[in-house]
């Protein structure tokens, strides 16, 4: 027998297209909320990650993080540092990849019955190792460094700052999603 989803919203598809638009502008502003501290610089945009597929779901999230990553890979400076295209061949690819996958999983797993704050986080969580996963596979190769080079440079310094973010977005879901529903 197939399981489907669970519906969270019924929209029509403008409705739905409005929100990834929506969504995708979200990834695209906190790009600009940048703090260069090396290889990887911090910004918010794992947080507006999180927050498009815990609100829109796994499936538009997933969506408006893959339009996030089609505006950078046409070359249009979307990206933490404003590189374009570029940045998909650095050593920021793989966190770009892993927006799409994080955003996809952590919106599936909200839709699939995350109903208390604590599951919220945990998906959120979820979302970030995905991201972490992403980030560091292409990390290694593009910079040349091993795992725990990688790790040093590539997530140590953001560990506690993405579960900060995790928690957020788990916080902010059911508003986010009251907001949509109009």
């Amino acid at each position: 027998m197939l399981r489907t989803l669970p519906r969270t919203r019924d929209f029509s598809l403008s409705a739905r297209l409005v929100a990834i638009a929506a969504c995708t502008l979200l990834t695209i502003l906190s790009s600009r909320v940048t703090i260069d501290i090396g290889v990887i610089p911090f910004t918010l945009q794992p947080l507006a990650v999180l927050l498009s597929g815990m609100i829109l779901g796994g499936r538009d999230g997933f969506f408006s993080q893959l339009a996030y990553l089609g505006l950078i890979a046409l070359g249009l400076p979307f990206d933490a540092r404003g590189l374009g295209t570029a940045a998909l061949l650095g050593p920021t690819a793989g966190y770009l990849v892993g927006f799409v996958l994080a955003a996809g999983v952590a919106g599936f797993l909200v839709e699939r019955g995350s109903t208390r704050g604590w599951q919220r986080w945990a998906a959120g969580l979820v979302g970030i190792a995905i991201l972490y996963a992403c980030g560091l596979a292409l990390l290694m190769a593009r910079a040349n460094l091993d795992l725990s080079a990688a790790w040093a440079v590539g997530a140590a310094p953001f560990l506690l700052p993405d579960m900060a973010k995790a928690l957020i977005a788990a916080s902010l879901t059911e508003a986010g999603r009251k907001f949509l529903r109009g």
